[in-house]
C-alpha cells in the first residue's frame, strides 16, 4: 500500500534492531503493569474493613423506613489506578412484610456485585419493576412503580457516588430554557402559596424524567424538571 507524503520531511530516523527490543520491552513492561493491578471478580477475598453508604427510603406504603448499605472494596489503593467498586448490599427495616424477597434480592445483587463487571444494568433492570398494586410519588414529585424500582434509584445513587454512573447533564441552551420557563410559570404563580413542592401542584407527569413536572407554557406541555417539550 502506498502513502502519499503530502508534508515537508523536516527530519527523519532509521528504526534500528535495538529500538524495536527496547519497544518490546517497554510494552512488555506496560503489559506487566497492566496484569498487576487488581480488578474486582468472585475470589476477591473480603477485607475485615469496608467503606459503605446507607441510604434511607420512605415509602407511602409502610410507616417504616428501609434503610438500604452499600458496601465497596477498595481496588488498587494507594496508586493511580484506585477505584472503588460495590461489594455487597444489605436492606433493613422494621417493617418484616418483606423480608424473604428482601434477604433474595440482596444476595442476588451482592453475588453480581462480586462478580465483577459492569454492573450498572443492575439499575435499569431493577427501576423498571411495576408494582401490580400501583407505583407512587416520592418527595420532589418522582414517581415511583414500585418499591423495588425506588431500591434500584438507591443503587443508581451511589454508583454515581463512586464514579461509575454520569449524571446526564444539560447542555446550556437547554439548562437557559428551562430556568426562562420555570421563572415565567413562577412569576404566573406568584399569588398562589399554596404549593409546598417543588413544582405545581397542577403540573403533570412528565414521561421522560417520571417527575410531576409537565405543565403547559406557550400552548406547549413543558417539564420544568428535564426540560422535554411537546413541541421539540
Amino acid at each position: 500500500m502506498a502513502l502519499k507524503i503530502d508534508k515537508k520531511i523536516v527530519s527523519y530516523k532509521v528504526v534500528t534492531e535495538e529500538d524495536n527490543s527496547a519497544n518490546q520491552d517497554l510494552t512488555a513492561s506496560n503489559d506487566e503493569k497492566i496484569s498487576d493491578l487488581e480488578s474486582m471478580h468472585e475470589n476477591v477475598s473480603r477485607p475485615d474493613v469496608l467503606f459503605g453508604s446507607t441510604y434511607k427510603i420512605k415509602t407511602p406504603q409502610s410507616e417504616h423506613a428501609l434503610y438500604i448499605t452499600v458496601n465497596d472494596m477498595i481496588l488498587n489503593m494507594g496508586t493511580e489506578h484506585e477505584e472503588r467498586r460495590p461489594y455487597e448490599v444489605f436492606i433493613n427495616s422494621k417493617n418484616m412484610d418483606h423480608f424473604q424477597w428482601v434477604v433474595a434480592l440482596t444476595r442476588v445483587i451482592s453475588a453480581v456485585f462480586r462478580k465483577g463487571g459492569d454492573v450498572t444494568f443492575l439499575v435499569e433492570e431493577l427501576k423498571a419493576v411495576f408494582d401490580p398494586k400501583g407505583g407512587y410519588f416520592k418527595k420532589g414529585g418522582v414517581f415511583m412503580p414500585s418499591l423495588v424500582a425506588e431500591i434500584g434509584c438507591a443503587i443508581e445513587n451511589h454508583l454515581k457516588l463512586i464514579g461509575m454512573l454520569k449524571s446526564p447533564e444539560l447542555d446550556e441552551h437547554q439548562q437557559k430554557l428551562i430556568n426562562e420557563k420555570r421563572k415565567q410559570y413562577e412569576d404566573k404563580q406568584e399569588a398562589n402559596n399554596s404549593n409546598n413542592g417543588d413544582f405545581p401542584e397542577s403540573a403533570q407527569l412528565c414521561t421522560k424524567c417520571h417527575t410531576k413536572a409537565l405543565v403547559l407554557m406557550d400552548g406547549c406541555m413543558t417539564c420544568l424538571s428535564c426540560g422535554d417539550s411537546k413541541c421539540g
